[in-house]
């Protein structure tokens, strides 16, 4: 490492550094699974010592969950921002399925996977999966409910629909890191047609080119 480089790294915020280092902590997380994740393993990405990674995360257990949450509320943001664009609640949710049902959701839902095997053991990341399956909820729900004040779905229980959806969501999920390349239609469909189902839908609403904002 160059002088100018330590130089360069020392000038660097508190914020900026913590965030560079959740940044390559998620990219880790996602790439090589939460196992990876150490202080010296991050130190080696980012090409610093490991003391200046437990500065900042004494405790790997600390960051392992701050990277989990980082990837998982990013995909969230992606998926199902807070602030969506223009479009119905209907278009924004068929936009949602088109990318929480292909193979592109694969890395996020081995992700997924990971983070609850471990949870049964580590509890700061057991608190951050419930944290961020809370957000997953809040947020689904809270566009299902604005499909409703409007008229576009029907549903006498918004968040009872919401926990359907997503239990089938991981469900198919589950089966990341094995070959679905032969799974039905009607199998991969199958979130889809829950919630055209359980929202008054006629089938294939969610799914024509023109339910996409």
């Amino acid at each position: 490492m160059s002088s100018s480089d330590q130089r360069k790294r020392i000038r660097k915020s508190p914020a900026a550094r913590r965030a560079e280092i959740v940044d390559a902590a998620a990219t880790v997380a996602l790439t090589e699974g939460l196992e990876s994740i150490t202080l010296r393993r991050i130190g080696e990405e980012l090409d610093v010592r490991p003391g200046l990674i437990s500065h900042y995360f004494p405790s790997a257990e600390d960051l392992v969950a701050e990277a989990f949450g980082s990837a998982a509320s990013a995909e969230l943001d992606t998926l199902l921002p807070a602030e969506r664009p223009d479009g119905s609640p209907t278009q924004h949710l068929a936009r949602f399925f088109a990318h929480a049902t292909g193979a592109a959701y694969d890395d996020i839902s081995r992700l997924w996977i990971n983070a609850r095997h471990l949870s049964r053991y580590r509890a700061v990341l057991r608190d951050r999966v419930a944290e961020q399956e809370a957000a997953w909820r809040g947020r689904l729900e809270g566009l299902i409910r604005e499909g409703v004040e409007r008229k576009e779905f029907r549903t006498d229980d918004p968040y009872v629909t919401t926990i359907q959806i997503l239990v089938v969501l991981d469900g198919l999920g589950a089966h990341a890191n094995t070959d679905t390349s032969n799974r039905p239609e009607a199998v991969t469909r199958m979130a889809i047609t829950t919630a055209e189902r359980e929202l008054g839908l006629t089938n294939g609403t969610l799914t024509r080119p023109s339910a996409h904002p």
